[in-house]
């Protein structure tokens, strides 16, 4: 991937301007870690890079700026965020800058950047250049940002949850004035939307050391800002839908099968997940996520489920025609009943899911049916 990469800034070379790979893909090239999101820093404008290139998306416009100076390209079916050389002036939401200007030198643009981690690049030659010294602090696994914390956090109050996944994610610690900022801009979360908000603490729930990113949230005193609720409850850091279910907030937005699940899990957790039927109505997934938060094995789950008799009403023994034979009915909401009742017996073993069995067993217990309907 680094090779189109620098194919692609060469692209850009060829045609008079300047272009360098930078943030997180060159970061996490040093660390050796696999990544596929590519940002190019360049002094061609969006309307240059459209020259250039075919395949190019321009996203909102804010204010009058040139579509905010960035532009997304599909390039050998790899996307690249294209931002031009840019400073900022003040930020006007904790969030976006007022206006910006297009500037021709490289520092000038990464001095307007988050943690100095994200400050390296790449150029044409494969060649590291790191004016803001962020690889000594990848080497002393530090977050640390480029301006004054408290300024940068003012600016854009979002770094604060950048700053947690970053620290979470690659295992780093926290600047001491970063924590500082923090106690003093908290607040300024709240004007971030929740779209925002999310995915940055999708990442820090989904990372492989999310009980410590969620107790971060709550030593630095966090939740309430962020109104994420009954994070005591968690008890399972493994699954993201799973954390999620336990907060149960309802201001970040989920998709529909989102909150299907989320809902599911919330009544489950308050059922047996060992419990045949329980496990049959809902699944494995759900109590696992629901048993996994109430401290229950999720192998004793998965025994559990991995012995029921069926897993499935389409697993049992008879058709709905067979039963409307038995009945000498066409199908109706009886089938329904019949269906419901053969399942819970057949889950508890006190019927045996076998054909015979199972129409002898209809003709006992439905009898009084069969003789009104007949």
């Amino acid at each position: 991937m680094k090779n189109i990469a620098i194919e692609f800034i060469q692209i850009i070379e060829n045609h008079g301007f300047k272009a360098y790979i930078v943030g997180g893909f060159v970061r996490d090239y040093i660390m050796n870690i696999k990544s596929t999101d590519i940002d190019i820093t360049t002094s061609a404008t969006p309307k240059d890079i459209k020259k250039i290139f075919p395949n190019v998306k321009f996203p909102k416009v804010i204010n009058d700026n040139d579509n905010y100076g960035s532009v997304r390209v599909i390039y050998k079916n790899i996307l690249f965020e294209v931002t031009t050389f840019r400073e900022e002036e003040e930020y006007f939401d904790n969030r976006h800058p007022s206006r910006i200007h297009y500037v021709l030198d490289l520092e000038t643009d990464l001095k307007r950047r988050d943690f100095t981690i994200n400050a390296i690049c790449i150029d044409k030659d494969e060649n590291i250049m790191d004016p803001l010294e962020g690889i000594l602090d990848i080497k002393e696994k530090r977050i640390k940002t480029i301006k004054n914390s408290y300024e940068s956090f003012t600016e854009d109050a979002l770094r604060i949850l950048r700053a947690i996944r970053f620290k979470v994610v690659l295992n780093f610690t926290l600047d001491e004035e970063i924590l500082e900022a923090i106690k003093k801009t908290k607040h300024l979360l709240k004007n971030i939307s929740y779209e925002r908000k999310r995915v940055e603490l999708d990442k820090i729930f989904g990372s492989v050391d999310a009980k410590n990113g969620i107790l971060l949230l709550k030593e630095l005193d966090l939740l309430n800002e962020l109104e994420l609720h009954n994070i005591d409850k968690i008890k399972d850091y493994t699954d993201l839908i799973g954390i999620w279910s336990m907060i149960n907030s309802n201001v970040y937005k989920f998709t529909r099968h989102e909150k299907d699940l989320i809902k599911k899990v919330n009544i489950v957790y308050n059922l047996n997940n060992l419990d045949p039927y329980v496990l049959y109505q809902y699944g494995l997934y759900v109590n696992i996520l629901a048993g996994g938060n109430k401290g229950i094995d999720k192998k004793q789950i998965t025994k559990c489920y991995q012995s029921l008799p069926i897993k499935s009403r389409k697993e049992i023994n008879i058709t709905a025609s067979e039963i409307c034979e038995l009945f000498e009915q066409e199908p109706s909401s009886f089938l329904k009943k019949i269906y419901t009742d053969l399942e819970k017996n057949i889950l508890n073993n006190t019927l045996e899911n076998d054909n015979l069995k199972i129409k002898e067993y209809i003709k006992n217990k439905f009898k009084i049916e069969l003789k009104t309907l007949n």
